[in-house]
């Protein structure tokens, strides 16, 4: 079986920050009018939806609670609709869209509607915690902290403050 994705639609983007132009929208809300917009540009009947699956790394807050569920409640009518939180990291979202797909294409589901949500302004990255901020399991699995592997790979390939290399 196939599976297909007849569309696509995205959020504005700022700043992740408190002063971004973004940080007064809570994520749900974010999240919810992106699945109103697919409902509304595609006549979609929301009873034929068969999940809402959406990635999304730092679950926690604003972002807590499986935001898939939450936001498809309040963005359609009814409650028939289940909803399901990934965390692939950066690749969240596109596990999401991977994920619906795999579900469509083994006959699982109809229709499932994918995608992803951040709010950095507003969920910080790192503010569920978790074991990757721990210094004995970075040094385990080779992690580098977040915030050096850009300097850490610019200078191992000789790239040089000021744009000049080696």
């Amino acid at each position: 079986m196939s599976a297909y994705i007849f569309d696509a639609v995205r959020t504005p983007r700022g700043r992740g920050k408190t002063s971004g132009a973004l940080y007064t929208t809570r994520p749900i809300d974010l999240l919810a009018g992106l699945l109103e917009g697919i409902r509304d540009r595609n006549e979609l009947d929301t009873n034929e939806v068969d999940d809402v699956v959406v990635g999304c790394v730092t679950q926690v807050g604003d972002q807590g609670a499986c935001i898939a569920r939450f936001a498809a409640l309040q963005a359609w009518e009814g409650n028939s609709v289940p909803g399901v939180t990934l965390n692939r990291f950066c690749a969240s979202g596109l596990e999401a869209v991977n994920h619906a797909a795999a579900m469509v294409a083994s006959g699982l589901h109809d229709c499932v509607v994918a995608g992803g949500v951040e709010s950095m302004s507003r969920v910080p990255m790192g503010a569920d915690g978790g074991a990757i901020f721990d210094p004995a399991v970075q040094w385990k699995v080779g992690s580098v902290p977040q915030g050096i592997l850009g300097c850490l790979r610019g200078g191992l390939g000789g790239a040089r403050r000021g744009g000049g290399g080696r």
